[in-house]
């Protein structure tokens, strides 16, 4: 297990003072040494698929020990429910809605065999080169820049390295690893070395390589973003006896289940291929971080740790994974499908094991990052993203925020056209395919099981006419009518 070093004379400067001054001084402190920045970025991981997030079938050491030398973010938003939109959140700083990507891409069309209520709304199938991102930003702080894993916004010509980055290992159009998890895989961005090597050991292998070569001179972002744990569910062979003897041991009836509208959540985390894939990705984050400390970087690299979307629980079976206590998963705007399992680990500024219960989204990263390279913020870029550097030094009291998600397609999680707003606790869910609105406290309800839109009509309609007009405001694509749509008898 790695170690934590913390320095001494920068704590206790930062802790005798308020989380904004703490902020203040590390911000004017900062720009003599730009800090290091390490992003994971996982695919599908679910809110609770983390021990330190509540998990206990699933094992995580070297994740919870993370989150134990940082902060961990209990109420940490994606952008989406599914992933190209988030993706693009996180490089940005602005909204889906803003960059117009707001579905996977390419995204999926209900044929007219499926009786659509709506039309398949177009949106971009990449990200447009003019969208700044984080890795070009930082190129005004001579940061070296590198990326491997899972890219999937855009192809060829929008890649990586065409977005800022020094290296692309493995990064491409596809949302799921092309040929496979082991090798020989079809990965026209990462050539496999030996058969049956696994994707997320060679990733792995080459963010340390990275690490080991770079030019120590200069500052750098390394943005590792596994392709672990999105389908096709596969077991990661070192771990998975385990996990199978573990399930043995510890269930003996049926997987429960969940119906939810049109489809099917799984009730438990019990599945040991899913199990040895979030092993995978808990392994890659030890080695990453023992490199850190063997190399002498761990006293000025900042850590973040994300998902781009909740955890696959329900399809038209039961998915996967289960999100509970939370509702629902990916491809769904309840809880299960948009609230991520996040962490920062940022010396000199976070507590160690201090929690934040503030709602964060997946824009914030970018200004965040902005700050810890110790360049300026940049409204004009990171449009729909906060600095999250009070956060991290300890602020609880957020000024009040509102957050949105728009996603008005369909998805094979059998969601259908839709958006959603949390103002305060309060959160409302629209469902354009039903012409229904759902309201939840999430301050005494976060499994969202207490439909409110009746009980309070007045809110309801107050948090319905705040969402549609930010969509006006944001240009947002809605839902066009199907003509012909033959309604159920």
């Amino acid at each position: 297990m790695w170690s934590i070093r913390r320095v001494s004379c920068t704590v206790a400067l930062l802790f005798l003072c308020g989380a904004w001054h703490r902020a203040a001084v590390w911000a004017q402190s900062a720009p003599a040494r730009p800090m290091n920045i390490v992003f994971f970025l996982v695919d599908d991981l679910g809110w609770a698929d983390v021990g330190c997030f509540g998990s206990r079938f699933y094992e995580t050491p070297n994740i919870d020990a993370l989150a134990s030398s940082g902060m961990r973010f209990t109420q940490a938003y994606a952008a989406c429910s599914v992933c190209s939109p988030t993706r693009a959140s996180i490089l940005t700083g602005r909204h889906p809605v803003r960059v117009d990507i707001t579905d996977w891409i390419p995204g999926m069309r209900a044929g007219p065999d499926k009786n659509p209520r709506f039309l398949h709304i177009e949106d971009r199938d990449n990200l447009a080169l003019e969208e700044v991102t984080i890795a070009e930003a930082l190129k005004d702080r001579d940061y070296q820049t590198f990326f491997a894993g899972k890219w999937h916004l855009g192809d060829e010509g929008h890649w990586p390295t065409d977005q800022g980055f020094d290296f692309n290992v493995g990064g491409n159009a596809k949302g799921s690893p092309p040929g496979g998890y082991y090798a020989p895989w079809k990965n026209p961005t990462l050539q496999a070395r030996q058969p049956g090597e696994y994707l997320t050991e060679r990733l792995t292998e080459e963010s340390i390589h990275f690490l080991q070569t770079r030019d120590s001179d200069r500052p750098f972002l390394l943005y590792l973003s596994y392709y672990n744990v999105h389908s096709p569910i596969t077991p990661y062979r070192k771990r998975h006896p385990h996990f199978v003897a573990k399930a043995q041991q510890w269930f003996t009836d049926p997987t429960p289940t969940i119906p939810e509208h049109f489809g099917i959540s799984r009730g438990r985390q019990d599945n040991p291929d899913y199990a040895s894939m979030v092993a995978a990705v808990d392994d890659s984050v030890g080695a990453l971080m023992e490199t850190l400390e063997r190399l002498g970087l761990s006293e000025n690299t900042a850590v973040f740790f994300f998902s781009d979307n909740g955890g696959l629980c329900t399809l038209r079976r039961p998915g996967p994974t289960c999100n509970l206590p939370l509702r629902s998963g990916k491809g769904w705007l309840y809880e299960g499908g948009i609230r991520e399992p996040m962490i920062a680990r940022v010396p000199g500024v976070t507590e160690p094991g201090s929690i934040n219960q503030s709602p964060v989204v997946s824009m914030d990263f970018f200004p965040t990052m902005l700050q810890l390279a110790g360049l300026p913020l940049r409204p004009d870029l990171h449009a729909d993203g906060r600095s999250l550097l009070p956060l991290l030094a300890g602020d609880q009291s957020t000024a009040p925020r509102t957050l949105y998600w728009h996603y008005p397609h369909y998805h094979g999680s059998t969601w259908c056209p839709g958006a959603a707003i949390r103002d305060g606790d309060w959160k409302l869910i629209e469902f354009y395919e039903w012409d229904e609105v759902e309201l939840y406290n999430l301050a005494t309800d976060p499994g969202e099981t207490h439909d409110l839109s009746e009980e309070m009509p007045q809110r309801t309609e107050q948090l319905r006419s705040k969402l549609r007009q930010w969509q006006s405001a944001m240009g947002a694509k809605m839902p066009q009518p199907n003509p012909d749509f033959r309604p159920s008898d």
